[in-house]
């Protein structure tokens, strides 16, 4: 199985620190040298290993965010 390569080009932010010391963060990140795309997952403190997370691009994200904009939280 190939390696997958990857770079974090813009860390956005942390949306929640887990029990095992993990971040669940938003991130603009290039995946196998191809363009970034958003992406939403944990990561451990160095940044070298990560769970599963999704993958978004600039529609998709602004769909999203539409989408949350629209949700009555309270």
């Amino acid at each position: 199985m190939a390696d997958i390569t990857f770079e974090i080009t813009k860390s956005i932010g942390v949306i929640a620190d887990t029990s095992k010391g993990w971040t669940k963060e938003l991130n603009l990140v290039a995946w196998n040298n191809y363009a970034p795309k958003y992406d939403i997952r944990e990561w451990d403190p160095d940044h070298q290993k990560m769970g599963k997370g999704l993958t978004f691009n600039k529609e998709e994200i602004k769909k999203l965010r539409d989408l949350l904009n629209g949700l009555d939280l309270e």
